[in-house]
């Protein structure tokens, strides 16, 4: 009988009851030893079920003999040995449309937020120093131009908001996309010389491993702020933290790190820098439609009918 190995629990605790009803579920995460699974469940086990972040490590992956999906609640694949699955045959599945809507409010919001200081303005309210200064003043991003690394889905969303703040909106990605929101620029270097902000919105791997480095962010200058939402791994977190300090550009707003959940101290302590814990698609409506989508992959998998959202390896 065919059994679902989770990696980690869900949020809101429903989808994890709708994921144990499909069928018998094991928890990684109370096993006394998540590394070495005992036989009888690493042969039953056909489904893994798991998240962007957590991907599936290719020791747990070998461990699986019967293994037949990966059903991911994220967008995210990069933590997946995605040549080892498809020579094994297995399938994989995302939830893509899910998280669109929230993770482009995110890097908007975070825009806005490192444009006009409001992090910083609340720390000077609460510190008192209200009483004896000025904060000093923040820049508009309307009227802007503002760059997008990635323009798949979550990119193209951003760049259709930010159409009410009447910002010009570029884009670099490897693949082109037809559509008149945003121009196409044809390197990564001439999207940060062109832009004011720059959201950062591509897909992780070994594609895109620090391709925002101390060259990207010179480009971009001592007024650009940066924003990432999509994998830490894409910046490089040292020419970033260095860039910052040095005033190479002008501040970041980060919702993703390289060793998520270690935060360097330096990025802790500085001043032009918003930090969140990778909450961008960490809303109620989203994550319930995430697990929702990624139920009924599992759903049409057992039943054998064809599913949902399958990556196309």
């Amino acid at each position: 009988m065919s059994a679902i190995l989770q990696l980690s629990p869900y949020t809101p605790d429903s989808i994890n009851s709708d994921l144990a009803h499909l069928a018998p579920t094991h928890h990684l995460w109370k096993l006394k030893d998540s590394e070495t699974l005992p036989a009888q469940i690493a042969q039953n086990v056909t489904i893994v079920a798991t998240k962007g972040d957590l991907g599936l490590p290719r020791a747990l992956m070998n461990q699986l003999p019967n293994l037949q999906l990966i059903s991911v609640y994220g967008v995210g694949y990069d933590g997946i040995d995605l040549s080892e699955a498809k020579t094994r045959g297995i399938r994989i599945t995302t939830t893509p449309e899910s998280l669109t809507n929230a993770v482009a409010d995110m890097a908007v919001a975070l825009a806005l937020a490192g444009s006009r200081r409001l992090v910083e303005g609340d720390h000077f309210v609460r510190a008192g120093h209200w009483l004896d200064r000025k904060l000093g003043t923040g820049f508009d991003i309307r009227g802007k131009r503002v760059g997008i690394f990635g323009y798949g889905r979550i990119g193209r969303k951003i760049a259709q908001i930010l159409q009410a703040f009447d910002c010009t909106t570029l884009y670099y990605d490897i693949n082109q996309h037809s559509d008149s929101t945003s121009q196409s620029v044809g390197s990564l270097q001439e999207l940060a010389e062109q832009s004011r902000v720059f959201i950062v919105s591509a897909s992780g791997g070994p594609q895109t491993r620090n391709a925002v480095n101390q060259k990207i962010l010179e480009a971009l200058g001592p007024d650009g702020l940066l924003v990432n939402v999509a994998r830490g791994s894409i910046v490089n977190q040292s020419d970033l933290i260095e860039a910052l300090e040095n005033g190479t550009i002008g501040g970041a707003c980060l919702d993703v790190f390289e060793d998520e959940p270690n935060v360097p101290s330096a990025l802790c302590k500085a001043k032009n820098v918003i930090l969140t814990p990778h909450i961008s698609s960490a809303t109620h409506e989203t994550r319930l439609n995430m697990g929702r989508v990624l139920t009924d992959n599992i759903n049409a998998f057992l039943s054998g009918e064809p599913l949902l959202t399958p990556l196309h390896l």
